[in-house]
């Protein structure tokens, strides 16, 4: 049963409302077969809706601007087809915000291209927020920066803003010690610096330290230094899935390098990697032998290794590892044309070495430049992050969707009690999603 509540105006029928009652085992392919000149939608309710003539079709077109798909039977002259269509553009997706938001958006994003730390950190915070209103908000900003930093790159004749750097060691490597000693080196030489420091987020009571700003002293009362600490809640690589967005909104704010340090040494940690334009690795003097580092798998995405702590009496321990590790990459696949990783003695301790490691890495960033591996590398990383982030979404998805929301904790204390195989569990819970879909 329908009934329709239309407008009249100049030039066309608007339909203001449609209340369709469908008997529940009434098929909407059936229902098409006897209203063959209707479009119809798995919905009781459809406001705003207005009629559209085409050819061979009468449609009904759904105006509402939070249902961006609709799948749909049509009924046409080439026969019966189903159709998920597009209603609104992609970069209008987001829900219109109310004035207060669009003034917060505009306030951060004014602050945030002058250089302001403080609309820096609220952004980033923003970004960071899981509460869905304040997400949606983030991406409007993120989207308004991610259009300014292109601009910027056009002006820059198409070459990047920042250099991104990725850094990574076990602990007690000194990493802390050593971006404190190198962002003071780069801000003397007037660069401005963003360190994002991620913490790991306790399994047991989920909280984290962040304690990495607090040794860092000199560093984070430098004006053209940053340093932001971020929780991994339990997030895999030592990364927050916002970590790449907040490179973006450093890169907004006018920081030409940014440093990403993680957390620890593993086969997880490959997650920076994609987020970044060099990876290097920070080792101590007794960090094994050339077999132990490459058994760790993180030394075959490293673009430079850098031995710390080469000072007083670990100069001979740093002098031999520095040659195992010489050794040690020359086994490993060539990952660059242009670039072959490099292995340095440092000591962020009395800061010898890391004048000359700066030089190296920017040998590393002119030579990929050049050769067009930076700028390809950086659209890879791009569509990797993309499917990442598309990956957790989908699991969130998963869990609370209705179809399997409920069945979660029966099935988990079946698979718990071993009446049910882990494998069978997880396919009942696939079958169930995919039939509801």
């Amino acid at each position: 049963m329908f009934f329709f509540l239309f407008r009249v105006s100049a030039n066309r029928i608007v339909l203001v409302s449609l209340v369709l009652l469908i008997p529940n085992k009434m098929k909407i392919p059936s229902l098409l077969l006897r209203f063959p000149h209707c479009c119809f939608s798995r919905r009781t309710y459809f406001p705003n809706f207005h009629f559209t003539s085409r050819v061979d079709f009468l449609c009904i077109e759904s105006l509402t601007p939070a249902q961006h798909y609709q799948t749909k039977w049509i009924s046409s002259s080439n026969g019966l087809r189903r159709e998920l269509r597009q209603q609104v553009a992609p970069d209008q997706q987001v829900e219109e915000l109310s004035d207060r938001e669009q003034r917060l958006v505009d306030r951060l994003y004014s602050g945030l291209i002058q250089g302001h730390r403080a609309c820096l950190a609220e952004s980033i915070t923003l970004v960071e927020s899981t509460q869905s209103r304040k997400k949606k908000i983030a991406q409007v900003l993120l989207q308004k920066v991610l259009s300014y930093h292109r601009e910027q790159e056009k002006l820059n004749q198409g070459k990047p803003l920042a250099f991104r750097v990725g850094l990574s060691g076990p602990p007690g490597a000194g990493k802390s010690t050593f971006i404190e000693c190198f962002g003071k080196m780069l801000t003397e030489r007037k660069y401005k610096v963003s360190v994002l420091a991620v913490d790991p987020s306790s399994s047991t009571s989920g909280g984290s330290l962040l304690g990495d700003k607090t040794r860092m002293t000199e560093l984070s009362r430098d004006m053209n230094a940053y340093i932001r600490p971020s929780p991994t809640r339990g997030t895999l690589g030592g990364v927050t899935r916002t970590t790449n967005e907040a490179i973006l909104l450093c890169e907004g704010g006018g920081y030409n390098v940014v440093l990403v340090e993680t957390v620890g040494v593993g086969q997880s940690e490959f997650a920076v990697a994609d987020m970044v334009d060099m990876f290097i690795l920070l080792l101590p003097p007794a960090g094994g032998d050339e077999l132990q580092g490459i058994k760790r798998g993180i030394i075959e995405m490293a673009d430079l290794v850098a031995i710390n702590k080469a000072d007083g009496d670990l100069v001979v321990p740093a002098r031999r590892i520095q040659a195992e590790y010489v050794s040690a990459m020359k086994l490993l696949r060539k990952r660059s044309k242009v670039w072959r990783p490099k292995v340095m003695r440092i000591s962020a301790k009395t800061g010898k070495g890391i004048s000359d490691m700066w030089d190296k890495m920017t040998e590393f960033h002119d030579l990929t430049l050049t050769s067009g591996e930076l700028i390809a590398k950086r659209r890879k990383q791009q569509k990797v992050w993309m499917w990442n982030l598309i990956q957790e979404n989908m699991l969130e998805h998963f869990r609370s969707h209705l179809a399997v929301k409920d069945k979660i904790p029966l099935l988990e204390e079946k698979v718990l009690h071993g009446v049910l195989s882990p494998g069978l569990a997880a396919d009942l819970l696939l079958k169930a999603f995919k039939d509801s879909v």
